[in-house]
């Protein structure tokens, strides 16, 4: 086994499928509220930080949506990032919506075929209803409760990535731009990537924005750098695209060095280039 391959393997087994690497963030004023989800079958907590500019029924704003976006998980980190790059001019406003977790490695992963993925989550598709209670569920719950424009997009890293990419490939209609770190792309023995071209030929006639990023990992970066590559050749002319090759980057260490210029590209239309 490869040595960058067996660390990655330590770190999931470290955090496990259902938690996450502690950091002591400062926790920004926020709202929560609670979805009874018929799609995962449970109750989910739903944190959302709005704008210093934000007043309800006044000015609309675009959402980010996050999986890991519990209030001990990554929320406060990109709710203060975004807050300071709002406060800088550096991005225009936007509301985040986090998702805590329950069951990480269920929700945050498609089906597999490899035996050996069962050592670190389920096999099983906890994606596809994780996906539905997003769009089907807490999509309406956050339109009924804030002033919304249409236009959404999602942020992870790691299996939260796989989770974005998945989407992205799956069913890109489902947001608007799409941010992924160090992107688990090895799930399933790297199936998205496999099946890049056939997943992208249906793809919606609409512009989508991809921004995605590769740490030094080599079990990573040898499926992002491949994907980059097939987006090249055959990225849907709809799609507007960007791939960060990262390789100072560790796996833990990816989320918070892009982060910024991540959604400074995304949400920034005259750097789309």
């Amino acid at each position: 086994m490869k040595k960058t391959k067996l660390l990655l393997w330590i770190i999931i087994l470290m955090v496990g499928c259902d938690r996450k690497l502690q950091y002591n963030d400062t926790v920004p004023k926020h709202n929560n509220f609670t979805i009874e989800s018929e799609h995962v079958g449970e109750t989910r907590i739903i944190t959302v930080w709005t704008p210093p500019t934000y007043k309800n029924g006044i000015d609309s704003f675009p959402v980010l949506y996050m999986p890991d976006g519990g209030v001990k998980e990554d929320f406060p980190h990109i709710a203060n990032t975004i807050s300071k790059l709002i406060e800088n001019k550096n991005i225009p406003p936007i509301i985040l919506v986090g998702i805590g977790n329950t069951e990480r490695g269920r929700d945050l992963t498609g089906f597999s075929e490899v035996n050996e993925d069962a050592k670190y989550c389920p096999l099983t598709d906890g994606a596809k209803n994780f996906r539905a209670f997003i769009t089907e569920e807490l999509f309406p719950e956050v339109n009924k409760r804030y002033i919304i424009t249409n236009e959404k997009g999602i942020i992870g890293e790691s299996l939260a990535g796989l989770f974005v990419m998945e989407t992205f490939m799956l069913k890109p209609e489902s947001f608007d731009f799409y941010i992924a770190m160090d992107p688990s792309l090895w799930w399933n023995n790297h199936y998205l990537v496999r099946n890049a071209n056939n997943l992208l030929a249906n793809f919606p006639k609409k512009e989508i924005k991809l921004w995605f990023a590769g740490s030094g990992a080599e079990d990573i970066s040898q499926y992002t750098n491949e994907l980059a590559k097939v987006l090249k050749s055959d990225a849907p002319n709809e799609l507007i695209w960007k791939y960060s090759d990262e390789q100072n980057q560790k796996h833990n260490t990816i989320f918070r060095a892009t982060k910024e210029k991540a959604l400074e590209w995304i949400l920034n239309k005259n750097q789309n280039e």
